[in-house]
Order: structure tokens, then sequence, then C-alpha cells
């Protein structure tokens, strides 16, 4: 299985460095983004060692003007929301398709998860199954974005599997076996986060579904 590693924070932008080696992925997270907008992407991309960047846009209409936006400013990965028409998953996946890149279809905003792949026309790399910070910080100990992983995968999905993943839960997270574990405060706010990094790699080593795709270049 992938490791993406999820900045969701402007201070913890510093622990890219002592952790890219053990990443599969770096995700400039939405606030991120938010707050430092498309050079975000680009600062990532220059530490992100060759790595694959996703932009979290949690896009949800103008895909073609977003796409272009952060797959022009160095991003391999986009998230556009599953509850988006899907007018906006082909604008998305046209603009991705001239680029190179994926899209990633985010289901944080819904609570029926799709059942048929071809829902998501254009360039769906990956649905990511993912529970909201909220409800988890709320006290909603969900553990349905884990149970789900099987029968997606059994649709035709690749699974990006992302909310509240650390040491505590991996066990079970391994046995889902989703093509991608999206890990952010459990690494960039551990004690030492590069030996807990190194933990987690090692926990999913030896079960890749597939790589994701090579940095695209800018037009």
């Amino acid at each position: 299985m992938l490791l993406q590693l999820a900045i969701d924070d402007p201070a913890h932008l510093a622990v890219v460095p002592e952790v890219i080696d053990l990443v599969d992925i770096v995700e400039v997270g939405t606030p991120v983004l938010k707050r430092f907008g498309l050079a975000s992407i680009t600062t990532l991309r220059e530490r992100s060692g060759g790595r694959p960047v996703l932009a979290d846009t949690k896009t949800v209409d103008g895909g073609a003007k977003e796409a272009e936006m952060v797959f022009g400013a160095g991003a391999s990965l986009m998230t556009v929301l599953s509850c988006a028409s899907p007018a906006t998953h082909a604008a998305a996946g046209r603009v991705a398709r001239e680029y190179g890149a994926q899209v990633v279809v985010d289901t944080i905003a819904d609570r029926r998860l799709p059942r048929r792949p071809d829902r998501f026309p254009g360039r769906c790399a990956y649905l990511a199954l993912h529970s909201p910070t909220d409800r988890r910080l709320d006290g909603e100990d969900d553990t349905r974005h884990i149970d789900a992983v099987a029968s997606m995968r059994a649709l035709g999905y690749r699974v990006s599997l992302a909310g509240g993943i650390g040491p505590a839960n991996l066990a079970a997270v391994v046995e889902a076996a989703p093509e991608i574990v999206v890990v952010g405060s459990a690494i960039t706010r551990a004690e030492d986060p590069r030996r807990t990094a190194a933990w987690i790699a090692s926990t999913l080593n030896g079960h890749a579904r597939g790589r994701p795709p090579s940095p695209s270049s800018p037009r």
C-alpha cells in the first residue's frame, strides 16, 4: 500500500524533509492550500523529491478551471467531491488528461457511497473513503470508511483511505487493504515524526497495489 502524507497545517511543512524518503505521495491539505494558494503546491513539489503531489481541492464546481490551476502549478492529483455533478467530474477529467494527471473522488461529504465506477467519467484514479475531521473531533468514533474498503474494491474502485489513521488502527487498515493510506497528524504531530513514519511505512511495506502517476509537468 502507498503512504500519502497529508500536510494540513502550515507549521508542519517543516516535517516534510524529515520523512519524504518514507512516503509515496505528498498532499497539500485544504487548509494549507486555502492559506497559501497555488504557491503551496509549488513549494511542496520542490520538497517532494520527485514524488507526486496531491492538491486536496475538494472541488465541487468549476472543475476545469480548478484543475487547470492546480495541475498547472505542478500537482499530479487533485480531489473532486463525489457529490459534484457528472459535468464537474468530466471537466476536471479532461484537464487532467491533458496534463497526464489524475483525479481522486472524495466521499467526505457523501453519506451514501457511490455504487458504480462509471458515475465518474474522465481520469478517476482513486475513490477516497474519507472520515471527516470535525465528526471525529466531536467524539464520533467512526470506522465506516475502513469497513467500506472491501465493498468499494469489489465494485472496481481503487481506494484511498483517509481520516484518523494512525498506530491505533493501522492493523485494521492493513487488513482492509486500500491502495493508498493517508496519514496526517499521526506523523506530523508525533514526538518523533520520522520514527513514526518509518514504522507506518514498514507496516504497509509489501502490500503495494500499484503506483500513482508520475509527477506531471506544467505545460
